[in-house]
């Protein structure tokens, strides 16, 4: 950085070029010395704005280091005595400039940044988020009721032309392209919307967590920091950011609520069988679902009217005559599920029971109980391996070591289920069938969505598997059930990186999906 910096005293210049250093290095060590200690430092970008020493620090360890770079121009303001603002220009090596505006404040003898915020260079592709993309990479009917949004398709529906990845390179390397497009991409091309592009997924959709090994871990659009929820991680992502209006996604164990939740999106699972899967590569069959994710809970409507209603959609089985029907204003609260949340979620719950009693249009409520929700989550995840592996056992016999480790480990296990376990298990699910169909029969089950907040992306494993598993004990019923359940971002609750969203989760019986949709909105408005 020679001939930079005229006027900045020769220690903050000094101070300044250490970072610089540290950066291009990724010295993570010299880069926490370098921000100030305390909960009040602050580093933003594009994504969000980070609070807090150690949550800069947790942050910083998951990024990676930056491309190569230089710094052409820096300007240099003092503020007050040892404050002063520095603001610098990059220019990337491989192309494009950045900009950096630090707050640095002399501590205890050395300067220390007590603000910064980063503007990097423009970025053509976001990897983690998209495989496809254009604008449009398909368009859809010029005129129609979703005319004007655009479409985040996981990677697990066919694109006429276009091969399915399923979250792994080596798998979109060995399939052929597709010869049909996949009706629940045909329906929302048909009523207007466009097809942004084909988003991620986590491999195979065997997680929810929304990380992937091969392609990075797509950003949390609510929380900088925390791992956006799977497998319909991209899509959500895609929405969350602003990037498309609407993810087209699946939900087989809680992959469009979980996201939804952790992202502060409006998340529709929809009943089992409504609407077909056909062109969509399966995990588990018995639960498999399609549906939706959005940022309002006005353009979750407008999709489930389109593609749900008879008049709208060509693909709907007909089997399902109930979504215009309006639901009772009756709302079940489950103990086991209030036991299984974390304190935080739960006193947020209980707020907005509060201001629900106390509204001018309160509903019905009563707890009731559905059992331990292990009775569910144990049954589900065998029949759910079992399934797995046959869809998937030639295919990973054909490529081992394609799977990154926890979805290898996963198929492992799911290798191991006897048909006999898989036989007791489906016995199982039929009883907890009928349990929770009979509770929604004339109600609506109301509840968190997960236990609790996004975990952070530098996470352990040990905490990633207690978290997944506390998340499937609450979402298995619904998908036990083939129950249309929808989360909807209405409650914040604390985190380690600051204000975090999760979702309140409504399920009612099936085919009820356009009414229940009707019903979260009402529920958002009388709680707000």
């Amino acid at each position: 950085m020679t001939g930079l910096g005229d006027g900045v005293p020769a220690d903050l210049f000094d101070a300044f070029d250490r970072y610089e250093r540290a950066i291009l290095d990724n010295d993570l060590d010299t880069l926490d010395e370098m921000f100030a200690e305390g909960p009040g430092t602050m580093r933003g970008d594009a994504a969000g704005l980070l609070v807090g020493h150690d949550v800069i620090s947790a942050f910083r360890g998951v990024r990676g280091g930056v491309p190569p770079r230089e710094i052409e121009r820096i300007e240099y303001r003092p503020l007050a005595p040892d404050v002063a603002l520095l603001v610098s220009v990059s220019r990337y090596r491989g192309g494009g400039t950045g900009l950096q505006s630090q707050l640095w404040q002399r501590v205890d003898g050395a300067w220390r940044i007590t603000a910064a915020h980063v503007t990097s260079r423009a970025q053509a592709l976001d990897r983690s988020v998209w495989r496809s993309v254009g604008d449009p990479l398909l368009q859809g009917a010029w005129e129609g009721p979703l005319h004007g949004l655009n479409v985040a398709v996981k990677d697990l529906f066919a694109i006429k032309g276009y091969r399915i990845g399923a979250g792994n390179p080596t798998f979109l390397t060995s399939a052929r392209a597709e010869a049909t497009t996949a009706p629940a991409v045909a329906d929302l091309l048909r009523g207007g919307a466009s097809l942004r592009g084909i988003a991620r997924t986590d491999e195979f959709a065997y997680s929810i967590a929304g990380d992937n090994a091969h392609y990075g871990t797509p950003p949390n659009g609510a929380l900088p920091g925390a791992l956006p929820g799977g497998s319909s991680s991209g899509p959500a992502s895609a929405v969350a950011t602003g990037q498309a209006e609407v993810g087209l996604a699946t939900d087989t164990a809680g992959s469009i609520r979980v996201p939804a939740s952790y992202q502060g999106l409006w998340g529709l699972r929809t009943s089992h069988g409504l609407v077909p899967r056909q062109g969509m590569l399966p995990l588990a069959q018995s639960f498999d679902t399609v549906g939706w994710l959005a940022r309002d809970g006005q353009t979750l409507q407008r999709v489930a009217d389109w593609c749900l209603s008879y008049d709208g959609s060509e693909s709907t089985e007909s089997v399902f005559g109930e979504s215009g029907d309006d639901l009772p204003w009756r709302l079940l609260v489950p103990h086991e599920v209030m036991d299984a949340v974390e304190p935080d979620t739960r006193t947020a719950f209980d707020a907005l029971l509060a201001r629900l009693a106390a509204s001018d249009d309160p509903p019905s409520l009563r707890r009731v109980e559905i059992g331990a929700l292990d009775e569910y989550h144990e049954p589900f995840r065998m029949v759910q391996a079992a399934e797995a592996w046959r869809n998937n056992a030639e295919w990973l016999r054909a490529h081992p070591g394609a799977t990154g480790p926890a979805v290898a480990e996963r198929f492992r296990a799911a290798s191991q289920v006897t048909p006999a376990q898989e036989t007791a298990a489906r016995a199982q699910l039929e009883t907890l069938r009928e349990r929770i169909h009979e509770l929604v029969r004339d109600a609506v089950l109301l509840m968190p969505t997960v236990p609790g907040p996004a975990p952070m992306r530098t996470a352990n494993d040990a905490r990633i598997d207690s978290v997944r598993r506390a998340t499937l004990r609450m979402t298995t019923p619904a998908a036990i059930g083939g129950l249309p359940a929808l989360s909807a971002p209405l409650l914040t609750v604390p985190s380690q990186l600051g204000p975090a969203p999760v979702g309140v989760c409504l399920i009612s019986r099936p085919g009820t999906d356009i009414a229940l949709v009707r019903l979260a909105r009402r529920f958002a408005e009388v709680v707000r």
